[in-house]
C-alpha cells in the first residue's frame, strides 16, 4: 500500500529469478536492444511470458516493448528497430520512446549510480524520462497515433 509502482529489473535470462518476477508482476515491459540476436531472443521471452501467464499468473500483461541501445547513426540499428516495429506493433505496444546507445548510460553500472544521478542531462537520461511519462500516461498517445495510422 506504500507504493504505486515497484519495478523489478531482471537479468537478460530466462532463469528462475525472471520466472518468479513475472509471476509476481502485473505488467512486463520488454527491453530489446536494436540488435539482431536480441530481436531473435524476443520470441523466446514472449513464449516464456505466455507460459507464465497460462500456468502461474493469469493477470500478467505485456505493457510493451522498449527499444534500447538504439544507435540512430547506423542503418543496421535503424533497420532492426524498424523490423521489430513492423513485426510486433499489430499485436503489442511498441513504446514510441527509444533509449539511445550512450556510453554514459553504460558506465552507470560500473560506478553504481542511477543514470539520473550520473548523467543528469544526457540523451539516455532524457529518453528514460520520456519513457516514464509515456508509461504513466497509459499509452494514450500511442493509441491515438495508431488510430491515425489506420485511417
Amino acid at each position: 500500500d506504500n507504493y504505486d509502482y515497484v519495478i523489478i529489473d531482471c537479468t537478460p535470462s530466462l532463469g528462475m529469478l525472471t520466472i518468479n518476477s513475472l509471476t509476481a508482476a502485473d505488467e512486463v515491459i520488454i527491453p530489446v536492444q536494436a540488435q539482431y540476436l536480441s530481436a531473435k531472443g524476443l520470441e523466446q521471452l514472449l513464449t516464456t511470458v505466455s507460459k507464465v501467464k497460462r500456468q502461474l499468473n493469469p493477470n500478467l500483461k505485456i505493457g510493451g516493448i522498449l527499444l534500447t541501445m538504439v544507435d540512430s547513426r547506423t542503418n543496421y540499428s535503424k533497420a532492426v528497430a524498424s523490423q521489430i516495429r513492423f513485426n510486433y506493433s499489430k499485436h503489442l505496444t511498441i513504446y514510441k520512446t527509444e533509449i539511445p546507445y550512450c556510453v554514459k548510460a553504460s558506465e552507470t553500472t560500473a560506478v553504481g549510480k542511477s543514470v539520473y544521478t550520473y548523467d543528469k542531462r544526457g540523451k539516455a537520461t532524457d529518453a528514460y524520462r520520456n519513457l516514464t511519462k509515456e508509461v504513466l500516461d497509459g499509452g494514450k498517445q500511442r493509441n491515438k497515433d495508431r488510430s491515425e495510422i489506420i485511417r
